[in-house]
């Protein structure tokens, strides 16, 4: 049976770009390793935020888009973006998000404590400590590597239809069930970060995927030719599934599973820093070739980004 190992990237829906970059690189200390253009939509910015070497199930990723409507968050998305920080760092953050006036309150699921909040344009995000997952060495103000965040600790998923999406996790993806607690059945891959799925089974209301939503989340899959092979297996379990896709850091496929819940899976090669300097990522606009030539007009239509 084919195992993913676990999460690779997480891509929301954001307002301002400004708040989103001050916001993921200045409060929670990650590093922007990419400011590129959304494939689809090249008049959007794609940001990508994750650990100093940008390891896959460590990268978030948004679309900004200023005049975008409020969404909501329901049934058939991500609800929850979870995040790991090391054992004994939970009194740092609590003291960080109430320095920049972040409000938080403290649930506990399968016997671990979650740090809740919401960034500035609404998504859910989650902090938990656990063992596991090598330190982060991108430094911020005062985050060293014993508190920063290692990236995902996995996510919180919403489901029209909850048997279903948790058999297409179990039974197709390859996670290992742990069990159910109250309202939410705990699957665990392979990884030791972005390994960690807990599905809720009760209705969370119909959402509308906009500003303040997570758009979709992707799993890992070595090289293409694992790819292709993930690709064929999805279409044996009768899933519409889109042809490869190129985005230049990867190569990906998507899928829609029956709980509405849009997957992608992803390779983890080439890699971020494929086309900059590992030491300099994330500091000015990238292109990919078909783009190119249209990079004189977004340089004076984008939005200005101060990275300062």
């Amino acid at each position: 049976m084919k195992r993913t190992k676990g999460i690779h990237h997480i891509t929301s829906i954001v307002g301002n770009v400004q708040e989103n970059v001050d916001f993921y690189s200045k409060v929670l200390g990650l590093r922007l390793v990419k400011i590129t253009v959304n494939f689809d939509d090249p008049q959007t910015y794609h940001l990508y935020f994750g650990d100093k070497d940008a390891t896959p199930g460590a990268v978030i990723t948004f679309f900004p888009y200023e005049d975008a409507r409020e969404g909501k968050i329901g049934n058939g998305q991500v609800g929850i973006t979870s995040y790991l920080i090391p054992k004994g760092a939970a009194k740092f953050w609590e003291d960080r998000l109430n320095k920049f006036g972040v409000k938080y309150n403290k649930v506990k699921r399968f016997g671990e404590e979650f740090i809740q909040f919401q960034d500035p344009h609404g998504l859910q995000l989650e902090l938990v400590e656990r063992d596991g997952g090598n330190k982060n060495t991108w430094t911020v103000d005062d985050i060293n590597p014993d508190v920063a965040i290692k990236g995902f600790a996995g996510a919180v998923l919403y489901s029209h239809f909850p048997e279903s999406t948790a058999e297409v996790l179990e039974k197709l993806l390859g996670f290992e069930r742990l069990g159910e607690e109250g309202d939410f059945i705990r699957f665990k891959s392979s990884a030791d970060i972005g390994n960690i799925i807990d599905l809720k089974t009760t209705s969370m209301g119909r959402a509308i995927t906009s500003l303040g939503t997570v758009h979709h989340i992707a799993w890992r899959a070595d090289v293409e030719e694992d790819l292709l092979e993930w690709r064929s297996l999805v279409k044996e379990n009768k899933f519409a599934v889109s042809d490869v896709r190129d985005r230049k850091y990867f190569k990906s496929i998507y899928f829609r599973e029956k709980g509405g819940i849009l997957f992608e899976i992803a390779t983890d090669i080439p890699g971020f820093a494929v086309d900059e300097d590992k030491d300099f990522l994330g500091q000015k606009l990238m292109l990919p070739p078909q783009y190119e030539h249209m990079r004189p007009h977004l340089e004076e239509t984008l939005t200005p980004i101060k990275l300062d």
